[in-house]
């Protein structure tokens, strides 16, 4: 069973409903916006330090995040 919610889709999702730009989730996680968008285009994967950290940011699950629920 394939899952089409993508950590990408997720991660843009949740950044974009909470009214949050690119610069400015990198700037709180302490990241490049480069990294962020390579991120959401799904072509780097965040290391689990920064998975905890997004959870925690958007109050979501990891499970939520990388598409599992």
């Amino acid at each position: 069973m394939e899952n089409k919610n993508t950590f990408g889709k997720n991660l843009r999702a949740l950044r974009e409903s909470a009214g949050i730009g690119q610069v400015k989730l990198a700037l709180d996680l302490g990241v490049s916006k480069g990294i962020i968008s390579l991120w959401e285009n799904e072509k780097r994967e965040p290391t689990m330090s920064y998975l905890i950290a997004l959870a925690k940011y958007f109050d979501v699950s990891i499970d939520y995040l990388v598409g599992l629920e």
